[in-house]
């Protein structure tokens, strides 16, 4: 499914690109897209910087416990 989607998305960028090289493309809509996907972008930055901080902490509490049960092992 995803690659089908990179495949439409490519179609009609392809679309675009040809109708922008004719001058028939409405520039304001255009940059209504590219701010579109500028925060969507952002957006998912923020959300993968937010869950690999998780992931650090998570990692780090379990590198101490494991520190922890060492000792354990004598």
């Amino acid at each position: 499914m995803v690659e089908f989607l990179k495949k439409a998305t490519e179609w009609v960028l392809d679309k675009e690109e040809e109708a922008a090289k004719k001058c028939r493309i409405d520039l304001e809509d255009l940059q209504k897209q590219i701010d579109l996907i500028k925060n969507r972008r952002d957006a998912l930055k923020k959300e993968c910087e937010d869950n690999i901080a998780e992931l650090e902490h998570i990692l780090h509490r379990l590198e101490v416990i494991k520190a922890k049960e060492e000792p354990c092992k004598r």
